[in-house]
């Protein structure tokens, strides 16, 4: 699970930490719960702690692989590198320190690329005068609906070299945007059983916006039953953009 990846956006993950709770609208189909309830089944070490049945599920229980914190020493290709599909790195119950230890691997592999994701965008914005932002370091946060923007507002407070938005699962629009010190934004409709459809105006809201303001658009899927089931055309174009190099060379 930690060398390849087949999300779009990214190369390679890695998951030094797994298990998270459900706090929004976009956590209610989580794909990391239902993957983790299997691995579990399967045997997997890293998933045999499980998580408050009201949040959480089977496997999906937080917990810290220090072992893991090795893996991208290891890999002599550079690649970017989406830090924990399975988790989320600034969920109340990963300590302090284990951040920080993340944080010195990202920052002992310049090689590397990596991209941060959180719902947790309070608890960045308490954190992040404590750690020491690398410019190969991507922070981003989910937003999947107009009730969610207060996080980019936390975000903005991140010292990180690049800031991304994550629009996925899109579940409404997202107004209003402030777009001021955002650097990229992915947006995507849902995918698996009983996916939540997406409108595509509020899509092209999101890529109107990102064009207005200069900043990197990536559509990653129209989702349905499986991911790629609407494909990823948005008015006969696939959107790839990806923040401009000269922004990853030094934290703002």
């Amino acid at each position: 699970m930690a060398d390849k990846s087949s999300i779009e956006w990214t190369e390679a993950t890695w998951n030094p930490t797994t298990g998270c709770d459900r706090i929004s609208r976009g956590c209610d189909h989580c794909y990391a719960l239902t993957l983790a309830k299997r691995l579990k089944a399967m045997g997997s070490p890293k998933y045999q702690t499980d998580g408050d049945p009201r949040t959480s599920g089977p496997g999906f229980g937080v917990a810290t692989h220090p072992a893991e914190l090795a893996l991208p020493l290891r890999w002599r290709e550079p690649r970017i590198v989406f830090v924990n599909s399975m988790s989320d790195l600034f969920h109340a119950r990963v300590p302090f320190d284990f951040v920080e230890q993340v944080f010195d691997v990202m920052a002992a592999t310049p090689q590397h690329t990596y991209q941060v994701l959180t719902k947790r965008a309070s608890r960045l914005a308490k954190l992040a005068p404590r750690l020491t932002w690398p410019s190969n370091v991507w922070m981003g946060v989910s937003v999947e609906d107009s009730s969610q923007v207060g996080r980019i507002d936390d975000l903005r407070t991140v010292p990180a070299a690049v800031r991304f938005i994550s629009a996925e699962p899109l579940l409404g629009p997202v107004t209003p945007l402030d777009l001021s010190g955002i650097d990229w934004l992915i947006a995507g409709g849902e995918s698996g059983v009983g996916a939540r459809p997406v409108d595509p105006a509020w899509v092209r809201d999101l890529r109107d916006q990102c064009r207005e303001d200069d900043v990197a658009f990536f559509f990653k899927q129209w989702g349905g039953r499986t991911p790629k089931a609407g494909g990823r055309d948005l008015d006969g174009e696939t959107w790839d953009e990806m923040p401009d190099l000269p922004a990853m060379s030094a934290a703002r």
